[in-house]
């Protein structure tokens, strides 16, 4: 090995060490966690290998509702939160006076913590003894309602829920497609003006393909972000997830480990990786895609 490549790994070597020791080792002990059938946490003995623990997370009807929950969340969230970042960042971006201001409060969101913003909207969307809350009260305004968001029907929580997330997720994208608008070669805009361009070709033939990587990433990132969701639920239905039924693939994984039925951390185990081969099969997807539609 030459001077240059010894000298180059010396700077990885941080690096590695890093995620070896908190990225590598963790997942290969998470593997043998799930494959030790009967694993006693307080004795750390095991009866056997194999794979019960992913076939009895595979038929737990609990798990199978956590997933539920959690590809309607991220097939709701990740294009509606997108969709509407890119339409906000395309206005914000055409707008010459008060622009920082209007970026700065679209991004105020994204630096508030998120179990309080799902406090103002448990207060928000909650039926009491005292009041239906300010949503029910406006709905009936309407001739609507008033509908039990938090405690009633399941379609009303994760209305709730997916509302909430993408209010959580949107300044982060807001904030990252106005920066990709504002890189955009204005001399491209300048002779698509030329020619007399409609608006919206411009829109699908320069402004989309030229911000078509971050456009992917924030895709991406959305994905894996909405399948790792749990502090969400939290904040909007409390610890007990699996009474409200609204329970996330993490907050399941939590619950096998420190819940009241926790104590599991071969099940806890064998579900993080279920969820670790969805995340990898769905990004592997959206990069294949990627190819074919981002223009670098």
């Amino acid at each position: 090995m030459d001077k240059k490549n010894l000298k180059a790994w010396l700077y990885l070597l941080p690096a590695i060490l890093f995620l070896g020791a908190f990225m590598v080792y963790p997942l290969i002990d998470v593997l043998i966690y799930s494959a030790e059938e009967g694993y006693n946490s307080a004795s750390q003995t095991y009866f056997g290998v194999g794979l019960y623990n992913y076939s009895y997370v595979l038929h737990d009807p609990y798990f199978l509702q956590a997933v539920k929950n959690t590809f309607i969340l991220v097939i709701i969230t990740v294009p509606v939160s997108t969709g509407l970042a890119l339409l906000i960042s395309l206005g914000l971006n055409s707008i010459k006076k008060l622009r920082n201001l209007f970026q700065t409060i679209y991004f105020l969101p994204y630096v508030t913590n998120t179990l309080a913003v799902g406090l103002v909207f448990m207060i928000l969307f909650k039926k009491n003894a005292y009041t239906d809350g300010l949503v029910n009260l406006t709905l009936q305004i309407f001739g609507a309602g008033p509908i039990d968001f938090i405690d009633g029907p399941y379609a009303a929580k994760m209305f709730v829920l997916c509302f909430y997330t993408v209010w959580v997720v949107l300044p982060f994208k807001i904030l990252i497609l106005t920066s990709a608008l504002a890189s955009v070669n204005q001399d491209y805009y300048n002779a698509a003006r030329v020619d007399a361009t409609p608006k919206w070709r411009i829109f699908t033939r320069i402004t989309l393909p030229m911000i078509s990587p971050m456009l992917f990433y924030l895709i991406i990132t959305g994905f894996i972000g909405a399948f790792k969701a749990y502090s969400d639920a939290v904040a909007l239905f409390g610890t007990d997830l699996n009474a409200a039924g609204m329970n996330t693939i993490v907050g399941y994984v939590y619950d096998m480990l420190y819940g009241d039925s926790g104590g599991f951390p071969s099940y806890a185990s064998a579900a993080a990786l279920i969820l670790f081969a969805i995340v990898l099969t769905i990004t592997c997807i959206n990069l294949m895609i990627s190819k074919k539609h981002v223009h670098y």
